[in-house]
């Protein structure tokens, strides 16, 4: 490993460690038996607990073969290295002190039969260190297989048809070699381009209230790596932060606001922000709720960061369920079953217990899970009540319809039922983001991806009413464009979210909901009209003749249409706004503009994009230190931070 890379490590643990106590750094290199270092590799952090090994955090080797894990709880560990075609390497025997950083040389050798071994080595310390260990961490409690005899402890009183009809099937654990292989998975994004507005002057697009990409982006960098560039959907990290939008005034349920500024990357361009405001629910005048918990506890759920992390998590939202509130839960692995029927929501400690007694293991029938808890749902549906699926689980689905396609017509049959869908995401190594966001999409919900209990605090009771409690449903954007006064524009981030120009008026096509006290933002682009800068082009048209667009001598920059219907409602209302030609300097635009664009820039550099301009580290934290305001649950700071600590690790 070189001095230099050392340095950066050590660094990145310091900026890490003003957000965790008690934590210390591992470093490493991977060599085959010949010296040459072993790139892409698949590098396991792990720890014994209650009797058997669980991975507490992953890591690929780099184009030098270096790895790093980063705010590792002192204690004892094994790092486990696995790459194609060679043994794995398990090396124990590893101590996590606080503040330090241990540095391991590992070797790996290549494999000469189909089957790899695994060679184990005992690491030791240098002389000059103390074999000390961390505290110990707390054993974790060991639970039954969920089988159909443990439902009658789960379940009080459970009825005979519940205890016929939906009772699981024995769960067995079961652990299977491909875990320890990273394999999580991303849709592609490719950055929207610039659109000719005299040619092209209509932009359309869904609403998206979805947060899961900057969580897990945050995952990414503070276990020591840059997120994947499909992994960093821009549009999810701006709208992670609240904003302090206007409340709406009017009969609609959410107010528009805008603003027409000078663009901070490209000083030739121009930027639009478009603020979308949700309506505030006050939590104890809120409609009736039944839930229906689905839980993945296959055996891919047993780390630290998954099922334990997902209990911990439900039982914050259970703690603001109500007397008229149900709840319910299903469980999935090799089978499906309930374990708990529709219970009040002042039964805590019965749901507490039910949830308590779970535990991962088996495969992943997935879809099974879901036809049981929709099935569950409308049988215990509450009209005009808040009517919900919530799926947590790592998305890796593998028995019964697991396919992507499969399971996003399930979902999309499954929403006409007036059943909405949360979708929370745990884990890492095998996480499957792209099933994950498609699903939330195509079910009329939202999708989140919780990497700590302050996370889960965030999404199930800071943000209870936007997560849970639809006020809009099927909300679409529709911009005109003026070309008198635009030349060229773009969508920053949405990517997978853009409509045909057709889809509009169409009460059919499916769209983003917003739930109370959501707001959203979305930023254009615009090359103004007179730039000379040159766009894209096709050939003339051979076949017929192009007829000029006749320029508007309108003064106004575009008209913003929007479409949403009621929760219940099937037929669509309008909204019509118009964005004047008013102009403001950058540094004149709001707290909340400015580091809603210092976060799109951020995302544009970990991207890599194409359109980043001159947007860096350095524009970065400027932008944001500048406009971080009243920032009370730190989400602003803690933004700052991450930028810091990856401009270190892509030095």
């Amino acid at each position: 490993m070189s001095f230099y890379s050392i340095v950066v490590a050590a660094l990145v643990s310091v900026a890490a460690m003003t957000l965790f106590k008690k934590n210390g750094t591992i470093t490493g290199t991977l060599k085959d038996d010949k010296g040459i270092t072993i790139s892409s590799a698949g590098i396991l952090l792990q720890k014994d607990s209650a009797g058997r090994t669980i991975t507490v955090q992953t890591s690929v080797t780099n184009a030098n073969g270096e790895f790093s894990f980063l705010n590792v709880p002192v204690g004892k560990y094994k790092v486990l290295a696995n790459s194609k075609g060679y043994n794995s390497t398990l090396m124990t025997n590893i101590i996590v002190r606080d503040a330090a950083t241990t540095h391991i040389d590992m070797s790996i050798k290549i494999s000469s039969s189909k089957t790899p071994k695994v060679e184990i080595v005992n690491y030791k310390e240098p002389l000059a260190e103390k074999d000390a260990e961390g505290p110990a961490s707390p054993k974790k409690e060991e639970f039954k297989n969920t089988s159909r005899q443990d439902i009658k402890t789960i379940v009080a009183a459970p009825t005979a048809a519940y205890e016929s009809e939906y009772a699981a099937t024995p769960l067995t654990n079961s652990y299977s070699p491909d875990r320890e292989f990273n394999t999580e998975e991303y849709s592609k994004i490719t950055d929207n381009e610039f659109k000719d507005a005299q040619k092209d002057p209509l932009s359309t697009f869904s609403i998206d209230v979805d947060k899961a990409s900057y969580s897990n982006m945050r995952r990414f960098i503070t276990s020591g790596q840059l997120p994947p560039a499909d992994a960093v959907r821009v549009e999810e990290l701006i709208n992670y932060f609240p904003y302090s939008y206007p409340q709406p005034k009017g009969p609609d349920p959410f107010s528009i606001t805008t603003q027409y500024l000078e663009c901070p990357w490209n000083s030739n361009h121009n930027l639009i922000h478009i603020g979308i405001q949700g309506k505030e629910l006050k939590m104890d005048k809120a409609a009736p709720s039944n839930l229906v918990f689905l839980l993945d506890v296959s055996g891919s759920m047993e780390d630290a960061n998954k099922l334990p992390l997902l209990k911990s998590g439900l039982k914050l939202l259970i703690d603001q369920m109500r007397a008229e509130d149900k709840v319910s839960i299903v469980v999935y692995a090799g089978a499906a079953g309930v374990v708990l029927p529709p219970t009040s929501g002042n039964h805590k400690e019965r749901i507490t217990d039910a949830l308590d007694k779970l535990s991962a293991g088996g495969s992943t029938a997935g879809g099974e899970g879901i036809i049981l808890a929709y099935k569950l749902a409308k049988e215990s549906f509450i009209a005009n009540g808040n009517n919900r699926v919530i799926l947590a689980t790592d998305g890796d689905f593998n028995v019964g319809a697991s396919s992507d396609g499969e399971l996003i017509r399930l979902i999309e049959k499954q929403r006409e039922s007036g059943v909405f869908l949360t979708v929370l995401g745990f884990g890492s190594g095998n996480y499957k983001d792209s099933k994950m966001e498609q699903l939330a999409d195509k079910g009329n919900g939202n999708y989140a991806y919780i990497d700590n209990l302050l996370e889960a605090k965030k999404v199930m009771v800071k943000e209870m009413g936007g997560t849970l409690f639809t006020i809009a449903k099927d909300v679409k954007i529709q911009i005109e464009f003026n070309p008198s006064k635009v030349k060229a524009y773009r969508l920053v981030g949405y990517e997978n979210r853009m409509l045909n120009k057709e889809d509009f008026n169409d009460d059919k096509k499916d769209a983003g909901e917003l739930g109370a006290g959501h707001n959203v933002t979305a930023i254009y682009e615009i090359i103004p009209a007179g730039s000379k800068e040159l766009l894209a082009s096709v050939d003339s048209l051979k076949y017929q003749r192009t007829i000029p667009v006749v320029k508007s001598t309108s003064t106004d920059v575009m008209t913003i249409k929007f479409r949403y219907k009621e929760p219940a409602g099937t037929t669509s209302k309008l909204i019509t706004e118009v964005l004047e030609d008013k102009k403001t300097a950058f540094v004149s635009a709001s707290e909340d503009c400015r580091f809603a664009l210092a976060v799109a820039e951020f995302g544009m550099v970990l991207r890599d994009s194409q359109f980043k301009g001159d947007a860096d580290y350095k524009s970065i934290l400027k932008m944001a230190k500048s406009s971080k305001g009243k920032d009370d649950d730190g989400y602003r700071a803690e933004f700052i931070r991450l930028v810091e600590m990856a401009e270190l690790l892509k030095r």
